[in-house]
């Protein structure tokens, strides 16, 4: 519909009144950005009721597809009777750990489908794919159709591991980051831990392994809901193109764009998102080792999940629901490390920026991984040795403890160091790490049961213990000294203001 002039001029006056929009000369390209530093379209200056409720929802769907991926762990004896499957088997620890898997893929495809139709419609759509697999794996009758819908399950709830942090970064500066990093960090660590605890009494009470799925449905359900009241979308690019698009329209311009339209199509936006996480993986050191640390924690996390049941099964001979309370060793440290953590981190990073003249670097984020990255191999120690002679009860569990302490705030120092190198490209630096750490996710449980049987529970941490200390401990100490020289080098690293 053609517009009247009067509108037109109005419509132009609008244009040229933003604060970022500037006219190129060369080309007659006017560049729409946001309408001044304190801009309500801005997500950093929405209020903190509506960044705190989108940060929570976020979160919420980072937390439900890990408690799916654990939740069948204490009912898969339940399981494999009815399906056939030999107990202890390879195919028994790939129908939990399969879920896990496909994070690896999912991650690289909601990842650059963010890019392109923005975080809220991927988080949505995501997690309605994954409800609907996670409801056939509730009703299937056959192997083959339990590992079908779990791998297909695993990845709609992958989305969140991609698309969710990058989603807490446009929400929050980095000087107030860490809180809200801490809080979406605990989902991917406490998830995993909260399936099993539940699903240790859902196997008692109901008898049945296929009320795990009913009652994670029914949750996740209920978050779907609730996202499509809260959730609206924070990614910039999406925003002012959006802002661009409306501008064209009224002012029947067809050369404004926003500033962060690079003229690419939408397909090569697309592949290119895809091998952004692998080439962050094959060129960025940073990602290279901090992806390699994550895979060791998060391979370790699921394969402690794995067999802790059995550990309180047949070492302390307790039944299913009690056995599953000890999970909250997990739950109590992820939280701690997380909460306790942000705190440590925020006061540290204010800190250390007055200090050097009131400029931030991610640097400044590595201080308290160089103590949290020790906790590891410690709790790991004691728990192994403490179960593998059944000494006193808590005694493991206060190993599980300071090794979760560990995951928690470790895995919030990375995240948050990530988000900070990369800013408008953390979602690729993160997806690079998930997709790689899940295959650990996948891998370390199908050998936990040939590794305890033969080294037992003493030897088995140990030698986990090790490889945490041999690869964790050193680098936040090296990142710490030259993350600044790689990050010039870099291509892709961006020293976020």
């Amino acid at each position: 519909m053609a517009m009247s002039s009067a509108n037109t001029s109005k419509a132009a006056s609008t244009v040229v009144s933003l604060h970022s929009d500037v006219e190129d000369k060369r080309s007659s390209i006017l560049v729409v950005g946001w309408d001044g530093p304190t801009d309500p379209a801005n997500p950093r200056n929405w209020s903190r009721r509506r960044r705190w409720a989108t940060t929570i929802v976020a979160s919420l769907f980072a937390f439900m597809s890990p408690v799916a991926s654990s939740m069948i762990a204490p009912s898969l004896p339940q399981l494999s009777a009815d399906m056939g499957i030999q107990p202890g088997s390879l195919l028994q620890s790939m129908t939990l750990s399969i879920f896990v898997l496909a994070y690896a893929i999912g991650v690289l495809i909601w990842g650059p489908l963010s890019e392109l139709l923005g975080r809220q419609l991927v988080l949505q759509v995501s997690n309605i794919f994954f409800l609907v697999f996670n409801i056939a794996c509730g009703l299937a009758k056959t192997t083959p159709q339990v590992l079908a819908f779990r791998f297909l399950a695993g990845l709609g709830g992958a989305a969140p591991m991609a698309v969710a942090g990058g989603s807490v970064g446009d929400l929050w500066s980095p000087d107030e980051r860490g809180l809200a990093m801490s809080i979406y960090s605990l989902a991917p660590l406490i998830g995993p831990a909260t399936g099993p605890l539940v699903g240790g009494w859902v196997a008692q009470k109901a008898g049945d392994w296929r009320w795990v799925y009913w009652s994670t449905s029914i949750a996740a359900g209920i978050l779907q809901l609730v996202a499509f009241l809260v959730l609206r979308e924070t990614y910039p690019p999406i925003i002012l193109g959006r802002k661009a698009a409306r501008l064209r329209k009224e002012t029947g311009d067809p050369h404004i764009r926003s500033v962060h339209d690079t003229g690419r199509r939408p397909a090569a936006v697309f592949f290119g998102g895809m091998v952004k996480p692998l080439l962050f993986l094959a060129t960025e050191p940073i990602v290279q080792v901090f992806a390699l640390y994550m895979a060791v924690l998060y391979g370790v996390l699921y394969l402690t999940l794995t067999t802790f049941v059995e550990v309180w099964r047949v070492r302390y001979g307790e039944a299913d629901g009690l056995a599953g309370t000890h999970y909250l060793a997990v739950f109590l440290g992820s939280t701690v490390g997380g909460q306790a953590g942000s705190r440590v981190l925020d006061f540290l990073y204010r800190r250390l920026k007055a200090r050097n003249g009131g400029v931030g670097t991610p640097e400044m984020r590595l201080p308290l991984l160089m103590v949290t990255a020790t906790t590891l191999p410690i709790g790991l120690l004691i728990y192994g040795w403490t179960a593998e002679h059944r000494l006193f009860w808590l005694l493991p569990d206060i190993g599980v403890f300071i090794f979760s302490v560990g995951i928690g705030g470790n895995w919030l120092c990375i995240q948050t160091y990530l988000v900070d190198n990369y800013a408008l490209l953390a979602a690729s630096a993160i997806a690079a790490v998930s997709s790689f750490r899940a295959f650990a996710g996948f891998g370390f449980p199908l050998f936990a049961d040939a590794m305890y049987s033969k080294l037992g529970d003493g030897w088995g941490n140990s030698i986990l213990a090790l490889v945490c200390l041999v690869i964790g401990c050193p680098a936040p100490f090296f990142f710490y000294r030259y993350g600044p020289k790689l990050r010039a080098l870099s291509k892709h690293a961006v020293l976020e203001k």
